[in-house]
């Protein structure tokens, strides 16, 4: 083969003795691009504009009615919130300012929560409870709610089976009893 024949389709450059031929790119390969391209376009416009008939918010909301008709307790909560089961009614009166509710709740308090909360509550593991910032919310009915249905994610455990209606309603009000004030360093 002589160096005659493809010297016109030689790059003008050298790099230790490496020439680089200009060929095209293969056709396939000059399709397949063009064909990605075109799929991308439409593949977004199908997607995400809705041409499909759906967008990915109504497809949201459909799904979720679809699971909130499959699962209604899921999605019931004491402020109508839709984050947990439903929690049986309780007199807030009787526990919030009651002060032998609240020292029934520090006692359950101390044996299942310190682990987590530190024995001042001012956390741990888990968080401050003795502060302003309340991650779950600070009313009463907020926090019952969280120590029932727990924050799984977080390792915060489902006490509702296992403390009882009586006992969550009175840890919650030893905790209400704690919120507002600062933690000491």
């Amino acid at each position: 083969m002589s160096d005659e024949k493809y010297k016109d389709r030689l790059l003008g450059h050298e790099y230790d003795g490496i020439q680089e031929y200009d060929n095209p790119l293969p056709g396939w390969w000059t399709w397949m691009s063009i064909g990605t391209v075109i799929f991308a376009i439409f593949y977004v416009m199908w997607m995400y504009m809705g041409l499909g008939g759906m967008t990915q918010e109504a497809e949201l909301e459909a799904e979720t009615a679809l699971a909130q008709e499959m699962h209604p307790e899921l999605f019931a909560a004491p402020d109508g919130g839709g984050s947990g089961p439903d929690m049986p009614p309780v007199d807030r009166a009787a526990y919030v300012g009651n002060d032998e509710a609240v020292a029934a709740g520090k006692e359950v308090f101390t044996i299942n929560c310190v682990a987590c909360h530190g024995v001042d509550a001012t956390g741990g593991i888990g968080p401050n409870l003795t502060d302003n910032e309340w991650i779950h919310g600070g009313k009463y009915d907020n926090i019952r709610h969280t120590i029932t249905v727990g924050v799984p994610e977080k390792g915060m455990v489902t006490w509702g089976p296992i403390l009882g209606p009586e006992k969550i309603a009175q840890v919650a009000a030893f905790v209400y009893s704690l919120g507002g004030g600062e933690p000491e360093e």
